[in-house]
């Protein structure tokens, strides 16, 4: 029952990589397909804004908080649009 603590960075609102969440929560009986997900569901709002996550697992339940930085606040503050990371650049 000892509740893991785990730090990933992820852009807002999108299944990122499953491939770089499973060596962090495979070996902690946890599917790392299901949790990108959930972390796709938490971060909903931040849409196209990487943010930082942390996962607290504890009992094979993993409960999602999302942790913004000073950037992404400003970001959000300033209601700027939703850039398409495939097309827009440097920002």
């Amino acid at each position: 029952s000892e509740v893991k603590i785990i730090t990933v960075r992820v852009v807002g609102g999108e299944v990122g990589a499953v491939t770089a969440l499973a060596p962090k929560i495979g070996p902690l009986g946890l599917a790392p397909k299901k949790v990108g997900e959930d972390i796709a569901k938490a971060t909903q709002d931040w849409k196209g804004l990487r943010v930082t996550c942390q996962l607290s697992i504890q009992n094979r339940q993993a409960t999602i908080s999302v942790v913004p930085s000073a950037a992404s606040l400003v970001i959000k503050a300033l209601k700027e649009p939703e850039r398409d990371r495939k097309k827009v650049k440097n920002v």
